[in-house]
């Protein structure tokens, strides 16, 4: 697909709005969707057309991470001054990152690896969570909201701790967290149960991650529920990656990406980059395809699966088919059947056609499938699906390190499973780009097995210890403050019984 074949591209400055997926007539300020986080028909929050870079590449090539997010963020939140956006991007980008590049781009094996997990939780999802607490602070103020917004999320395992961390002690707002208990690794789980912030809650569930985030997404349609919390001085907002305020920044590292290859010499202007990378929720990807219309040169948009592989079946056969086993993997980010943001690409592939994507999403709600039209699926030749098993995720960490010296966490382990089958497959030489979206040391049980089986036998923290003799990398300051750290949260519920422990927190 051309960069138009779906989507509406305008280069002329313009107000942009946002509309439903599933309603054409509802229309918001970019400040207006990032509140609301889910538009009130249960649909996604999409611009009505994707703004053009204004300004050429090679301009972009010496820009540090700070201003390249302006000049792509500015062109999607028109209802924002430069002032209030400057502020927002120098408040969340700045000495929370252990590095001044923000994401830096680190070559091994042929491949260049976009490192997004040197913000503060050490994931990818820093990289829009730094940003999304000052962003909605400034849209209630813009948008004259009194209420105390109250963030309702579910998580994986990554966006859980790092929502918490950019929302505690935010005045004006409470931050509820829900995580499926037992699939989540235990650095993972010991980020977010030791968070400190009166408002904070985090809240364990007996089910997988699917059934937190359909819990959370009825909580969003309950109008009985908002009501009452109206009447308390509340209301919800979203910091999962459905809402706008998180996908924006993420198109970001893509276009700086680019600029740090030219800067570099590894790409000519022009020069088209493969992006890989691993995908659940599909919001990360998405910011890839996003960027592409945008005229970012983007040749193959390349989505990697684990053994959920719910979206490769989907590319190879156009069927989106949840009803399957749930599997527990080593790159638990990704253990995901319901992939959210895939709405938003159906939305466009569908012509932007709210009543035939609502039909699609319904599907998906009443019989777990939906099977899109062969002319959509003709829309979709820029994306390549595969997928790597248990196996091949522990042995590309192990083969790694081992030629390279280089460590890899699970999830960017099987991105670069997968782009070695793609490479291998359609011989594409073309210069790639993996998003790297997590440290190691979140992993480090199945980081320090695969390269080793013996390691099996000492406990995650001491394994922290060993990942730092062999990684040669410091032990990042996110995992030395969890040491020792108490729990602070130890509420766990059946799925049924997420509103009950909802609004036993907020006092309705």
């Amino acid at each position: 697909m051309e960069r138009n074949d779906y989507m509406k591209v305008k280069g002329e400055k313009m107000d942009l709005f946002y509309t439903s997926t599933r309603n054409a007539n509802e229309r918001v300020t970019a400040s207006q969707a990032i509140l609301q986080g889910l538009a009130g028909d249960g649909g996604l929050f999409v611009p009505e057309y994707i703004p053009k870079l204004e300004m050429p590449l090679e301009q972009l090539e010496g820009m540090n991470y700070q201003e390249t997010a302006y000049q792509v963020m500015k062109l999607f939140f028109t209802d924002f001054s430069e002032d209030e956006l400057r502020y927002c991007i120098g408040s969340a980008y700045d000495g929370k990152f252990d590095t001044l590049e923000i994401a830096p781009l680190r070559e091994a094996g042929g491949v260049h690896y976009l490192e997004l997990f040197h913000g503060s939780t050490i994931a990818f999802k820093d990289m829009a969570l730094s940003i999304l607490p000052h962003l909605m602070i400034t849209s209630a103020r813009k948008n004259h909201v009194t209420n105390d917004i109250v963030i309702l999320t579910a998580t994986s395992g990554d966006t859980g701790k790092a929502a918490l961390a950019g929302f505690a002690k935010v005045p004006g707002t409470k931050i509820i967290v829900f995580y499926p208990k037992d699939g989540v690794s235990p650095i993972q789980q010991k980020q977010m149960v030791t968070q400190e912030g009166d408002n904070t809650f985090v809240v364990g569930i007996d089910g997988n991650f699917d059934e937190a985030q359909t819990g959370v997404k009825e909580m969003f349609a309950d109008s009985v529920l908002a009501e009452e919390m109206q009447a308390k001085g509340h209301q919800f907002s979203s910091a999962n990656s459905i809402n706008i305020g998180r996908l924006v920044p993420q198109i970001v590292y893509y276009v700086y990406a680019y600029a740090k290859m030219l800067d570099r010499g590894e790409l000519k202007n022009g020069e088209p980059m493969n992006v890989v990378v691993p995908t659940g929720n599909f919001g990360n990807i998405l910011a890839a395809c996003y960027a592409k219309a945008m005229g970012l040169p983007i040749h193959k948009l390349i989505c990697a699966s684990n053994e959920n592989k719910v979206l490769y079946d989907f590319f190879k056969s156009g069927t989106y088919d949840r009803n399957r086993e749930f599997i527990l993997t080593s790159s638990p980010s990704m253990d995901i059947l319901i992939s959210s943001n895939l709405e938003r690409l159906i939305y466009l592939t569908a012509g932007e056609d709210a009543d035939a994507n609502r039909g699609f999403m319904e599907h998906l709600s009443r019989k777990g499938s939906y099977q899109i039209t062969e002319e959509m699926r003709a829309k979709l030749s820029d994306f390549y699906g595969n997928y790597a098993t248990q196996e091949e995720t522990a042995s590309v960490i192990k083969s790694l390190y081992e030629k390279e010296d280089y460590v890899l966490d699970p999830h960017t382990a099987v991105a670069a499973c997968v782009y070695e089958k793609y490479r291998k497959e359609t011989g594409d030489t073309t210069k790639t780009v993996i998003a790297s979206t997590a440290s190691p040391y979140k992993f480090t049980r199945s980081v320090m097995t695969a390269i080793d089986g013996s390691y099996d036998e000492m406990d995650d923290f001491a394994l922290v210890d060993e990942l730092e003799k062999l990684s040669k990398v410091k032990v990042p300051k996110a995992i030395q403050e969890i040491r020792t750290a108490p729990v602070l949260h130890k509420t766990v519920c059946q799925v049924e019984d997420m509103p009950k422990v909802v609004k036993e927190y907020l006092k309705l």
